[in-house]
């Protein structure tokens, strides 16, 4: 738990009001942290006069807890819950009478003001873990938008002959553009309603619970409709696609390995040059540990770029130009560790299998033991 800087200006400004008291030696305001054993630790986050030496925490001076004439404690507390605590040196034995009612008014008033700051930070880390659900789901709506594109535009290719149906053909395409501009003002305003960078600590990239399973669901059935989409997607662009032999027998979170496909796919088709082959191999390793490879044999991602590109807001070179946000191969990563896999890049793909090509970039997936 810590406070803001806003917290810690004004907690100066209130124990700098006692300069006017030569019989006030130091002021020192603690916060209670909790500790593995469950009782708070006395932590000091703010101190009068101002000295250079870092003040221990009150565990750390085991002398603070014995009985003086010249140390008073004043606890900042809220019910039954200690937020902290204000310890007051006298510089003299006798205490005036005028004094404890001033130190009480600032103990309620710090009392009041941690717990507008500590609550202030709990609705911010709501409000960015909502965002960044949200940002999450806007993401992975444009995979299936973009499918459904491509089987209208196929359909609309095959009802050459037919007006009347490929003016139907034509609404859905109008109607589907007009859904994708409305995520991007979603997605824009996500942007423009973001947290201070830094209030929250960066854990995985995670998708909703309820985008995820915890049946052991066989592969094929998930994976089936993305190369589906992929062969669509393949001949609408006028470029090879080379589909797995076969899928491994793997029984797993099946619909969290299908995001982590549909990401590698979407990224290979859009950033691979045009005409350039796509693919996705399958390979059983002699442990009994299945991976997925998603290939293309365009120019390899540079060097400098082959890890940074998993981190969450970070973007390729070539990639800057077109639509995006950064998040997908993000996500594709912590989805594949929190399954107990990994998902790394290599170049050329032939470092994955001999029959892949020797040009061309290789995102290998893999999977942990079935369940």
């Amino acid at each position: 738990m810590q406070v803001s800087p806003r917290f810690l200006t004004l907690l100066q400004l209130q124990l700098e009001q006692f300069s006017d008291r030569s019989d006030v030696r130091s002021l020192v305001v603690y916060l209670a942290v909790p500790r593995d054993d469950g009782k708070p630790a006395l932590v000091p986050m703010g101190h009068w006069p101002q000295q250079r030496r870092v003040l221990p925490a009150v565990d750390e001076d085991r002398s603070l807890l014995l009985p003086s004439e010249q140390r008073r404690w004043l606890p900042l507390r809220h019910q039954s819950s200690l937020l902290g605590a204000l310890r007051v040196e006298l510089a003299g034995t006798t205490w005036p009478p005028s004094l404890h009612p001033r130190l009480q008014a600032v103990a309620q008033g710090l009392t009041e003001a941690l717990l507008l700051d500590l609550e202030h930070q709990q609705l911010a880390q709501q409000l960015e873990r909502q965002q960044q659900q949200l940002r999450l789901l806007v993401h992975q709506m444009r995979n299936p938008l973009a499918a459904l594109r491509t089987f209208a535009q196929l359909l609309k290719r095959r009802l050459e002959g037919d007006p009347e149906k490929r003016a139907l053909v034509d609404n859905l395409l109008v109607e589907g553009q007009q859904l994708h501009r409305y995520i991007e003002a979603i997605d824009g305003l996500t942007d423009s309603a973001a947290i201070q960078p830094g209030l929250l600590a960066a854990g995985p990239l995670l998708l909703p619970p309820s985008l995820r399973t915890d049946d052991a669901t066989p592969l094929g059935e998930r994976v089936e409709p993305l190369l589906q989409r992929a062969a669509a997607t393949a001949a609408l662009q006028g470029r090879p696609w080379l589909g797995p032999h076969s899928l491994p027998g793997w029984r797993g979170d099946s619909a969290a390995v299908a995001e982590i496909l549909a990401n590698l796919l979407e990224n290979a088709f859009r950033y691979s040059p045009e005409g350039s082959s796509v693919g996705l191999h399958s390979a059983q390793a002699p442990n009994g540990r299945p991976s997925l490879t998603v290939w293309d044999d365009g120019v390899a991602i540079a060097p400098e770029e082959r890890e940074t590109i998993f981190a969450r807001g970070i973007r390729g070179e070539r990639g800057k130009a077109l639509p995006g946000s950064g998040l997908g191969l993000a996500l594709a990563r912590d989805l594949a560790r929190s399954l107990g896999g990994e998902l790394s890049l290599l170049c050329p793909p032939s470092l994955v299998a001999s029959e892949l090509p020797d040009s061309g970039n290789a995102f290998l997936l893999e999977l942990p033991p079935s369940a």
